[in-house]
């Protein structure tokens, strides 16, 4: 390595007399001819480069959306039976012309969802390290080149009530001035450019540090 580093540095010192010695000659044998050098210049065409921005559009729907007592859309209300399977079919829709993107689904739960539902998370979806209840897909411009491809995020399109809820657990809920405690699933979806990411993790870090 001791000797690479020096053929280096050596060979820099050299190069330049070499260049100095030839610029050196050619001046004095014009000088000679008749104190007039003319160089040869060669200039190719120029090399435009342009760059325009990456453009990353998706879309975050689910049948039968509606208003909430609160007038917020996107909400909807189901009725719990024990053992029952409740649609819920959130799909996320990447638009045609798209780039490559990190694209992220957040599912956040109220603290008593887990006590009375379940569900697994659609195929493909993975787990972002340290991100409670974040998952990714990686999805490339090529996918989306020539239509839009819509995304499920829940396993069959549905969550089931646990078969250990009963009826006390139920109507505790619709007890006066509980209605807060009602089970709820909140479903966020973010895409992120894959240019300047190496990791999932890296892309989400770009989600939360936006203000």
């Amino acid at each position: 390595m001791a000797n690479g580093k020096y053929a280096a540095k050596h060979s820099g010192r050299i190069s330049m007399k070499p260049i100095a010695l030839i610029l050196a000659l050619v001046l004095t044998l014009g000088g000679v001819i008749g104190g007039t050098v003319a160089w040869l210049i060669a200039t190719p065409d120029p090399v435009v480069n342009t760059f325009t921005y990456g453009d990353i559009n998706i879309e975050l729907d689910e049948t039968d959306t509606q208003l909430d007592n609160d007038g917020n859309d996107n909400t909807n209300q189901y009725k719990m039976i024990p053992g029952e399977k409740i649609t819920k079919d959130p799909v996320v829709t990447v638009l045609k012309g798209s780039e490559d993107m990190y694209l992220f689904v957040k599912l956040e739960k109220s603290a008593n969802f887990d006590t009375f539902m379940e569900y697994t998370m659609a195929e493909n979806w993975h787990p972002v390290d340290g991100a409670d209840g974040v998952c990714y897909r990686w999805i490339t411009a090529a996918a989306v080149a020539d239509e839009n491809m819509e995304i499920h995020v829940i396993a069959n399109d549905t969550v089931t009530v646990k078969e250990s809820v009963t009826k006390e657990m139920l109507n505790a809920l619709d007890a006066p001035g509980a209605a807060a405690t009602y089970p709820t699933l909140t479903v966020t979806a973010y895409a992120v450019q894959e240019a300047g990411s190496e990791t999932a993790a890296d892309a989400w870090a770009k989600v939360t540090a936006t203000p």
